[in-house]
């Protein structure tokens, strides 16, 4: 039974008992994008000898400068608190998709991939969370095992999802979000696998801020348009949200125009979420696709929730009516209105 349609309690992630009604009146105030580790995924990553790893509270990745993760950001007692002061009913966690996880060998992969999803629906109950999957071997198996306990979609990286080839690959996990009717978030992936993660991978002059402020957006760019070509017409049906506004990917509308004769055509499956970006990009993006397609996610603990200044029926839009609209299908809708006119 997918848990959205439950009412959540005092339990933990999993526990359908945990908060108000997902399905109600009034729609949940929602944070689509947040990363939290449970204590068994750091123990996992510090069991490791090689990237991803960590050694103490330092974090090694393949293609990105080493660095010192902060211990309160995953404390669970004051992320919870935070959400609290979020004025959140519900934030979604997600695996950290730049460790690279999701590419290692299946037999490395799964330790991790364990940790994470026991360790999320451990989790009180102001969170919720998105499934991942390994990459090296897909089994839509797996991932429909994780939907089964709670989980409320899958979230795979951008690096995943750049061309025709990533979206054949991919492609038994998304026809199993479609036939459960299940949403896919895409955010990104491992710096190294693109270029412009990095200028020259390892030397000391990178900026330790350049892969997420470069080699990520370029992923979320691209992955928009790979969407674009070869996802929607292999998923018709799939409800897909991209991560931090897709990389202002949108914005190129006008120049997609010039250069293909195809005008921008609004998808009412398509989601982005705005982690990262305050009002001027969030009020240009909304110029050119409309505010119904916009969720809010902060990318805690990572960036601080936007304060938009935008009006409190944009507001309400993006924190509480359109994640509903991503979470839910419109058979759902379809259900509740059948039920309340009986």
């Amino acid at each position: 039974m997918n848990r959205l349609r439950m009412t959540r309690g005092n339990g933990g992630a999993g526990d359908p008992g945990a908060g108000r009604s997902w399905l109600g009146d009034e729609a949940p105030t929602v944070d689509v994008h947040q990363h939290l580790w449970p204590a068994g995924l750091i123990d996992a990553l510090r069991a490791r000898r090689r990237p991803p790893c960590m050694h103490g509270w330092t974090l090694e990745l393949a293609g990105e400068p080493d660095c010192e993760i902060d211990s309160a950001a995953h404390d669970v007692d004051r992320r919870a608190a935070q959400a609290w002061e979020d004025g959140l009913d519900i934030a979604l966690v997600s695996l950290s998709s730049p460790l690279g996880i999701e590419s290692l060998p299946a037999n490395e992969a799964a330790d991790l991939l364990a940790a994470y999803h026991d360790g999320v629906l451990g989790l009180p109950g102001s969170f919720g969370g998105w499934a991942a999957a390994c990459l090296s071997e897909i089994d839509p198996g797996a991932l429909a095992r994780e939907l089964d306990r709670g989980f409320v979609g899958l979230q795979l990286p951008a690096t995943a999802l750049l061309d025709a080839g990533g979206y054949e690959r991919a492609g038994p996990l998304l026809d199993l979000l479609e036939a459960t009717a299940r949403p896919l978030l895409i955010h990104p992936g491992p710096a190294a696998l693109v270029a412009g993660g990095l200028p020259s991978e390892g030397a000391p002059s990178v900026p330790g801020w350049w892969p997420a402020v470069v080699g990520y957006v370029q992923q979320m760019h691209a992955a928009w348009f790979a969407f674009r070509a070869y996802g929607r017409p292999r998923h018709p049906d799939l409800r897909v949200c991209f991560a931090l506004l897709a990389g202002l990917a949108p914005l190129h509308g006008e120049r997609v125009a010039a250069r293909t004769g195809d005008r921008n055509v609004v998808d009412p499956e398509v989601f982005l979420e705005i982690s990262s970006y305050g009002t001027r990009a969030v009020d240009a993006t909304i110029r050119v696709l409309g505010v119904d397609g916009l969720v809010h996610g902060s990318d805690r603990p990572y960036a601080d929730p936007a304060r938009l200044d935008l009006g409190a029926a944009a507001v309400h839009a993006l924190r509480s009516a359109n994640p509903k609209r991503l979470l839910y299908p419109k058979e759902v809708f379809h259900e509740v209105a059948v039920v309340a006119s009986a």
